[in-house]
């Protein structure tokens, strides 16, 4: 198939794209970087368009022919302090690029896509609370998860797709980039510690479950409506620290006290700070087979131990 595809040259869009490469697909990307995209693309079966300004639509010449569409990107959320103007760059690059999108879609086909799949994530749903939430669950009522309604809204609007899928996104695993990136320094200097009681959840995928949940999408029309992408065995922070240290071979001695890191971030410490436990039941009716199902096999993979 002809494949849309926005975000590409992020952490999980790489990934993705070469993988539905290397299934034979032929990749359209809509980029702010052209450069970039070419140098990562480089000899393969991938055309990018320029689209710099999410306030306006895209270039509708990158929809000429296309079969599907993955809307992956989104400003970093765990880049910057969230600002005045971080918070408007997180919504624009969002938000207006997905409503810009859809409106260029409808406007642009004569006929309906095969998919629409649209990235957002499991903030959405409630923070520090006991329960385990599902797709079936309410949404939370804090910025982040009014910032993922906002983002999942527009494909309210889109008519033109046989089938829709939306993928909330747990934190993604994987050393290069993400969350772990992050973390890494100080655990290889052996002060890596649980972060205050240690009590807080936190739902994660490993990245290579999570490109396989996107390629299986592309094909697979079951694969519609919400999907929470995360593993089935959400972590506490302290088990996730004994986790990520024995894949290290480092010491986790260090408790990390949550004052300083409260006014290192500022609000955005609700990522790291915030306890949430997310399971998929689609991915469970699906009978999705994760490769690394424990936060030990996917640190452990992650690290070749």
């Amino acid at each position: 198939m002809r494949i849309l595809i926005t975000g590409a040259t992020g952490f999980v869009g790489r990934k993705l794209t070469v993988k539905l490469l290397e299934m034979g697909h032929e990749i359209i990307v809509l980029t702010r970087d052209r450069q970039k995209a070419e140098s990562l693309f480089s000899g393969k079966k991938v055309t990018p368009f320029t689209w710099t300004n999410n306030l306006e639509m895209p270039p509708a010449e990158a929809l000429s022919g296309i079969n599907g569409v993955i809307n992956l990107m989104g400003e970093n959320i765990g880049a910057h302090r969230w600002s005045n103007d971080q918070k408007r760059k997180l919504k624009e690059s969002r938000v207006d690029a997905t409503k810009n999108l859809i409106k260029q879609i409808e406007q642009t086909l004569n006929s309906p896509l095969e998919f629409f799949l649209q990235a957002s994530a499991i903030g959405i749903y409630p923070k520090n609370s006991h329960k385990v939430f599902n797709e079936d669950s309410h949404p939370g009522f804090d910025y982040l998860a009014e910032l993922c309604k906002e983002w999942e809204e527009p494909t309210n609007d889109l008519s033109k797709t046989k089938r829709k899928a939306i993928i909330r996104t747990g934190v993604v695993l994987e050393k290069t980039d993400g969350a772990l990136k992050k973390m890494l320094p100080p655990f290889q200097l052996g002060l890596g510690g649980p972060i205050g009681d240690g009590d807080q959840m936190m739902s994660w995928i490993h990245l290579d479950d999570l490109v396989e949940i996107y390629t299986q999408a592309v094909t697979d029309e079951k694969f519609s409506g919400i999907i929470n992408a995360v593993a089935p065995t959400p972590v506490n922070n302290f088990d996730f620290t004994k986790a990520l240290g024995q894949a290290l071979h480092r010491p986790t001695l260090f408790p990390v006290p949550t004052l300083p890191l409260k006014l290192a971030f500022g609000e955005m410490s609700t990522i790291i700070l915030d306890s949430q436990a997310v399971v998929s039941k689609k991915l469970d009716e699906l009978n999705f087979h994760f490769k690394y199902p424990s936060v030990n096999q996917a640190l452990n993979a992650i690290f070749g131990k």
